[in-house]
């Protein structure tokens, strides 16, 4: 099969493409293949592959106007008010009909004041290349070649805009030709392209939307086209190529409805299967073991991977079944729709009617009762039909209220395998199936066969059934599904599960940011979308979801959700209570509180429990607290009791004053959440005044060095070299940050550096830079001390016994290091171990707040 074939046909039978062999296994895996009889390359599955591909197959149905030959009568209208077009872009793809060398119109647009006022024409030259020129308010392009005639499918762009005259054609995804001047009158500039115009596919207008000539007509066919308002970049004309819609700014879109056929056009619907980003596949080589790509369209072998726990317990699940769900079924249906076994069981593309047909029958069986307990293997069987299902093509001709009634019979079939009775089948397939959040990823599959329903007039719809359903759902050209990763724009949260019968929610504002630990998904182009479940005893009872999103493609993530790649997801309340329950919504506050533990936390952490993050906070309050308070009267020490000038006292009293307006502000910072703009700007204020703490604990460590070590510099040099190091470092480092990482600087959910893209490095980098520096610093001056006390010991009492030698020692190392290693800021070490355990977390906390 094709690699997406192949990667389907793993999935519905629960195992997945077989992944790269690693190390030792690629020299005993070849040897295995070819012990079959396997020869050349073999399909894989490339590792993290869900940020670069999709797991769907590009395929888009269309349809295609067919203009068999030239003639004076073929046309195709386009039923869409135009504007003025100061700038445009026309995209299609076309099939040439190589038959022919004469010039040919492929569209022709045509205002009462000027015949020609924008049109694209071509032809086929001798070296068997297809030359395009573009026509505007009469002005003519050269004609340039942009593809072969070779009667395959090619996509094309043409763009123009008033300033300048600027004009490109582009090719399959590639600037064929480009310039500027086409239309620029003499000294006047461009004028725009005028509108309430005549659009005709396929014909010269030498009159207004008629007088049409067959030497002029194109022959051959033509889809997909798409009109804009303004001139699409490179990257853009790449996504359309790639069946993207984009909606800013479009004039027209392909579309059926939007057309006026004339008769003896022929209108019919094909595949076409659209190029994208990655066009080639993995393979590994069966001879030679080694690895290469292929074109993910080739037919080429495969082999399904299973892991031995969930092999078995679907083996098991096959051995111990009675059938009976199946039996009933297939016996209602008078034909084969749930196999007995999901191994020998041919996953075939299933067309509207054949699954309509077969979800009523199963949702009757459900309802019924006939079977009060799903067996695994019943329950595996629905689930393999519903993956069937979700993974069907709507064609142009199926009927909308066929559609709208499989998406009842689906979300009935969904709420019916979720029922409490079937929580032991849940338990017993968690190998195979990793949890009920499988019911979710396949209810977001279901929402883009949804997507022929929303029409202007009818934006919104919602099916429900039970406990579960699908909500507001205004989806439009979800090419990518579960999982995939795009650029957020904008979006509001609402999410809420329960655990225990207790109802818990979430409410969530603003931009959320991707964890590696959160399930996603991802809806495009001015979309809402709602699944709602109810979750009790790891079995559904209330999870709620709602997500209004805004732009162009957005990812939203679950925030109750626990999901790594193989877990399949159970909802959890950690951090989370009750603020409010009403009849119909329960409002949630999730605690993601600061503490100081984040400050040299490197990548996000696992949801904390309530009690956890209350008493983390609770440490940062006592110990940051007492420290500003001790380290204000420091200060006012030094300045009311007249401490003698000196480097060290002055150094303390910057380091002082860093501190303690780092400390304020760590503390008062949850306030400053809820705006966008305050909490920008107290993460900036953080990050300086710990940046310029640490710079100060550096220059208590030159100072000390300086004092251990001759240092050949006056103290009018060193203090000006200590500020430039104490205030000047710190700043330029949040400059820079600033600079280089503006939007995308806070975190999600904190006022504080971003880890999810790794802005905390401008913090942690130099803060270990001088921590090691640091510990130099302490050992320098544990070797002085120390040889220091020694002497003096001799020399003081050269009888004592060794027992008073060893405690003078002792003491001679253990009072310098206790004394140094909150000045030299060295407690700060533990902070890299606080990812390991909460018990480091609190020791962080305690030592560093208290500093």
């Amino acid at each position: 099969l094709d690699w997406w074939q192949a990667d389907r046909y793993c999935e519905q039978r629960f195992a997945q493409l077989l992944f790269e062999p690693q190390g030792s296994e690629q020299g005993s895996f070849s040897k295995l293949l070819q012990s079959h009889h396997i020869r050349g390359s073999v399909w894989l599955k490339e590792r993290d592959s869900v940020l670069h591909r999709t797991k769907r197959r590009r395929g888009h149905t269309v349809p295609v106007l067919v203009f068999r030959d030239k003639t004076d009568t073929k046309y195709v209208k386009v039923l869409s008010d135009f504007p003025a077009l100061p700038a445009v872009t026309a995209c299609a793809h076309l099939q040439w009909d190589t038959r022919t060398q004469e010039i040919a119109t492929i569209f022709s647009y045509a205002v009462p004041a000027f015949i020609n006022e924008f049109q694209l024409r071509g032809f086929v030259d001798e070296e068997g290349f297809v030359r395009f020129a573009l026509i505007v308010h009469g002005h003519h392009s050269p004609y340039l070649p942009v593809f072969r005639a070779d009667g395959q499918w090619h996509h094309f762009c043409v763009t123009w805009q008033q300033e300048n005259g600027t004009w490109a054609i582009y090719a399959d995804g590639k600037r064929r030709a480009s310039a500027t001047g086409l239309c620029s009158g003499g000294t006047s500039a461009p004028q725009a392209i005028f509108g309430q115009g005549t659009f005709i596919i396929g014909q010269d207008q030498d009159s207004l939307g008629g007088t049409f000539r067959a030497k002029e007509s194109f022959s051959g066919n033509i889809t997909d086209l798409h009109i804009w308002q303004k001139v699409l970049s490179s990257e853009q004309i790449e996504k359309v190529r790639s069946c993207w819609v984009l909606e800013q700014d479009l004039v027209f879109g392909w579309s059926s409805n939007a057309l006026e056929v004339e008769s003896t056009v022929q209108a019919v619907t094909t595949q076409l299967l659209c190029p994208g980003p990655v066009e080639e596949c993995r393979v590994l080589e069966v001879g030679s073991s080694g690895f290469s790509y292929a074109s993910c369209l080739q037919t080429l072998p495969f082999i399904c991977l299973y892991s031995k726990d969930a092999y078995w317990q679907l083996k098991r699940a096959q051995l111990e079944s009675s059938h009976s769900l199946a039996s009933r079924v297939n016996s209602l249906a008078v034909r084969t729709v749930i196999p007995d076994s999901v191994f020998t069981s041919d996953v075939q593309d299933m067309n509207l009617s054949v699954a309509l047909d077969t979800l009523d029958i199963l949702a009757t069986v459900l309802r019924g009762g006939e079977v009060p307990v799903l067996e695994p293997s019943d329950l595996l069987t629905v689930l393999q039909l519903l993956k069937q299902v979700s993974d069907m093509e709507i064609q142009e001709g199926d009927e909308l209220e066929m559609l709208e009634q499989l998406g009842h019979y689906y979300m009935e079939v969904t709420e019916l395998i979720l029922e409490e009775q079937n929580s032991g089948t849940w338990s017993s397939i968690s190998q195979v199936i990793r949890g009920p959040m499988a019911v979710v990823e396949l209810c977001d599959r279901m929402v883009s066969l949804l997507v022929p329903l929303l029409t202007p007039d009818r934006t919104k719809i919602m099916i429900q059934h039970g406990n579960i359903g699908l909500h507001r759902v205004t989806v439009k050209n979800m090419w990518f599904g579960y999982g995939s990763l795009q650029r957020c724009l904008s979006v509001s949260q609402d999410t809420a599960a329960s655990d225990g019968g207790q109802k818990q929610s979430a409410e969530t504002k603003g931009e959320p940011k991707i964890s590696p630990h959160e399930d996603l998904f991802l809806i495009s182009s001015s979309s809402s979308f709602g699944l709602f479940f109810f979750w009790e005893n790891e079995i559904p009872i209330m999870p709620w979801l709602s997500v209004e999103v805004k732009g162009n493609f957005c990812v939203f993530s679950l925030f109750l959700l626990h999901l790594s790649p193989d877990a399949g997801g159970m909802w959890s309340t950690a951090g989370c209570s009750v603020v409010m329950s009403l009849p119909d919504s329960t409002a949630c506050f999730c605690n993601h509180t600061t503490n100081f533990a984040i400050l040299l936390q490197v990548y996000e952490m696992q949801q904390r429990t309530t009690k956890e993050e209350f008493t983390l906070q609770t440490l940062t309050f006592i110990g940051c607290g007492v420290s500003f308070c001790a380290l204000i009267v420091t200060f006012i020490l030094f300045l009311v009791v007249r401490v003698p000038t000196s480097e060290r006292t002055t150094v303390h009293k910057n380091l002082i004053f860093a501190l303690a307006a780092g400390e304020a502000l760590l503390m008062f910072s949850e306030l400053a959440k809820t705006s966008q703009v305050l909490c920008f700007m107290v993460t900036a204020f953080l990050h300086l005044f710990f940046m310029a703490a640490f710079s100060w604990m550096l220059v208590e460590g030159l100072l000390l060095w300086s004092k251990v070590v001759a240092v050949n510099m006056s103290e009018d040099r060193r203090m000006k070299f200590y500020y430039l190091t104490g205030w000047g470092l710190p700043i330029l480092i949040v400059g820079v940050t600033l600079a280089t990482s503006f939007n995308k600087y806070v975190a999600a959910n904190h006022c504080w550096l971003n880890v999810q893209t790794n802005v905390i490095w401008a913090f942690v980098g130099p803060v270990l830079f001088i921590l090691a520096v640091n510990t130099l610093v302490l050992l320098r001056v544990l070797t002085v001390t120390v040889a220091s006390a020694r002497r003096r010991l001799k020399m003081l009492s050269p009888n004592s016994s060794l027992e008073n030698q060893i405690g003078t020692q002792i003491w001679a190392t253990a009072k310098p290091v206790l004394v140094l290693l909150p000045v030299l800021g060295l407690t700060w070490v533990c902070g890299v171990l606080v990812h390991l355990s909460i018990v480091w977390a609190y020791v962080f906390i305690v030592l560093n707040s208290l500093q």
